[in-house]
């Protein structure tokens, strides 16, 4: 069986502890993955050399980055004693997390597009600064003279197994000359792991690596460890660091699009826009849009979204047609289901997606469950479902007066503002509420890189400090 090991110093170690991961619809064995303990994970930190990539300049690193996206998508590279094709990697990805494949290849190549265009995405991090900048640690930029200097020696990254298309938040690491330690998702440590290969044949020490398997309480002890870390996850995985500053956030998204009173009449214009907001990635991104926030025609544009994505399937990973995953765990989708229906019980809110197929949302097939896509009609921007956000295409249609929608939202990591109108723009551009704002017609989903829509890898890794030089004669 294949066997996928702990990295430690960026080379493959065998542990005796091992979990096996399945394939998600006939539960047989895909590989076994080496499991890291809390103390080995802290112990490898601690003896990490945090300067291994200070040999590189930035210029240097951006180049390996190139190389390293060319093989991520063509090369056959090592996984454990194995060798692992392109086409082995989107097989094993799709087997085990239950994202249909079509949707494997296309997160692939939102992680190439990550590593080909790393220069842009360091350029935006960083304001446009001289990456010769970072390698002197000061230098002139804008007319004036800067210095930088990094806060962290070494990164670490929790990650999920929802959608390998997040990884791209954690990758420009190494193009700041950072060491990163990562701690994978249960059912996907393919993506990074091939990442950290496609990396090292490019030219990156190993050294520069570490790749840990691990319980609640290693990925806690990584987190302690480690100078500046990222995690991801649901509130209760993500809250209890919401008070650490050297903790990244990468939690629920509740993304929204908001339809202002000026363009509202011509709600069927963007409902092409909306369905893609919502389903796009088989609606398992924060950046998935799981809020329709309007001033009036609530019901119209419920249905006509509802009408739209009723007709999705529950179909097998490998079929092309696949538009949704599969949970491989039914307890997952069942407590979701289940936490919809609870709380439609509440009056001002109704499922017209299930009306209008006449079936209920929850599909068993085998052994895993589908959540079919669901779109809830509220009444109440109070109601419970109005600001909820699940691992499917899911949306809550709801009205409110378009001044009060930027207090009424709550948080938001992306918010699409269709309008034209100043005064629900800037009031929209002033609320805390928003983290990343698109203006005009633009999908949720629809991101450029060198814009983080959730806090700043190069601030979150550098501080700026005050700088002079005068020279002595």
């Amino acid at each position: 069986m294949l066997h996928i090991p702990i990295l430690r110093n960026g080379r493959p170690y065998e542990s005796i502890d091992k979990v096996e991961i399945v394939h998600h619809a006939t539960r047989q064995p895909v590989a076994q993955v080496s499991q890291a303990n809390s103390g080995l994970v802290a112990r490898d930190i601690r003896r990490m050399n945090a300067n291994v990539l200070e040999s590189f300049t930035v210029t240097e690193l951006l180049a390996v980055c190139k190389k390293a996206g060319e093989l991520f998508m063509t090369a056959t590279l090592p996984i454990g004693d194995e060798a692992h094709t392109f086409d082995d990697y989107l097989v094993h990805l799709s087997a085990t997390t239950g994202m249909p494949v079509s949707y494997c290849r296309t997160n692939a190549e939102k992680v190439h597009r990550v590593f080909d265009q790393m220069d842009a995405i360091i350029a935006g991090l960083t304001r446009g600064i001289d990456p010769a900048v970072l390698d002197r640690g000061y230098g002139q930029h804008d007319g004036r003279m800067v210095s930088f200097a990094r806060s962290a020696k070494t990164f670490g990254a929790v990650l999920p197994s929802n959608s390998p298309g997040v990884h791209g938040l954690w990758m420009p690491a190494i193009a700041l000359k950072t060491p990163i330690v990562l701690k994978p998702g249960r059912e996907e440590p393919w993506t990074p792991y091939r990442i950290i290969e496609a990396f090292a044949a490019a030219g990156v020490p190993r050294e520069a690596f570490g790749f840990y398997p691990t319980d609640h309480a290693g990925a806690g002890e990584l987190l302690r460890c480690v100078d500046r870390s990222m995690i991801f996850g649901g509130s209760a995985t993500t809250d209890p660091y919401r008070a650490d500053p050297t903790v990244e956030i990468h939690g629920p998204g509740l993304s929204k699009i908001v339809i202002g009173d000026d363009l509202i009449d011509d709600w069927p214009r963007f409902v092409d826009l909306m369905v893609t907001s919502i389903a796009a990635n088989g609606g398992r991104s924060c950046i998935n849009a799981s809020g329709i926030w309007v001033p009036k025609h609530g019901d119209a544009i419920a249905n006509a979204l509802a009408e739209r994505l009723a007709g999705i399937a529950a179909l097998p990973a490998d079929d092309p047609n696949a538009r949704i995953a599969a949970f491989a765990d039914p307890r997952v989708a069942h407590a979701m289901s289940d936490a919809i229906d609870h709380d439609l019980q509440r009056e001002g809110a109704v499922d017209l997606t299930e009306q209008l197929r006449g079936t209920p949302r929850l599909v068993e097939k085998g052994n895993c469950a589908y959540i079919l896509p669901t779109i809830i009609r509220c009444e109440d921007s109070q109601h419970p479902l109005a600001n909820r956000e699940f691992l499917f295409p899911y949306a809550a249609v709801v009205e409110c007066p378009s001044m009060d929608i930027p207090d009424a939202i709550g948080p938001s990591l992306v918010v699409s503002a269709i309008t034209s109108d100043t005064a629900l723009t800037h009031a929209l551009m002033a609320s805390p509420n928003v983290d990343r704002l698109n203006i005009g017609a633009i999908p949720t989903v629809q991101l450029s890189w060198d814009q983080p829509h959730e806090g700043n890898l190069f601030e979150h890794l550098y501080h700026r400090r005050a700088f002079q030089i005068e020279p002595v004669a």
